[in-house]
């Protein structure tokens, strides 16, 4: 059986508040340790289980995050951390660094 045959998680949904992107950073993180779409799916939860977090894409292709969030909220470490804790269960671990951050007004275009 592989490690990923069981993995399954419920996607957690969260609505857009495009005008608190105004104020947001966004931080592009690389991430390793997901073997199939349902760990990119657990990362994304705990991403978006931050409060603070207002957005969390993840590209498991390329091992990547997208992840808009309020500064004043939570920190760039706090995603490394909540990344590490998508797979604290014994059988997934994955990590993160943050590659770049910037203010999210010039990442999303979009009228508000």
């Amino acid at each position: 059986m592989s490690e990923h045959e069981n993995c399954y998680v419920e996607p957690v949904e969260k609505l857009l508040d495009k005008n608190a992107l105004l104020t947001a950073e966004v931080a592009f993180l690389s991430v390793t340790g997901m073997g199939c779409p349902n760990c990119a799916a657990r990362v994304r939860n705990g991403l978006l289980r931050l409060k603070g977090v207002e957005y969390a894409d993840i590209f498991l292709e390329c091992g990547m995050a997208t992840v808009a969030y309020r500064p004043e909220k939570v920190a760039a470490q706090d995603l490394i951390t909540a990344v590490a804790n998508a797979g604290n269960d014994g059988h997934h671990h994955y990590q993160a660094r943050v590659l770049q951050t910037m203010p999210a007004r010039e990442v999303f275009t979009f009228a508000v």
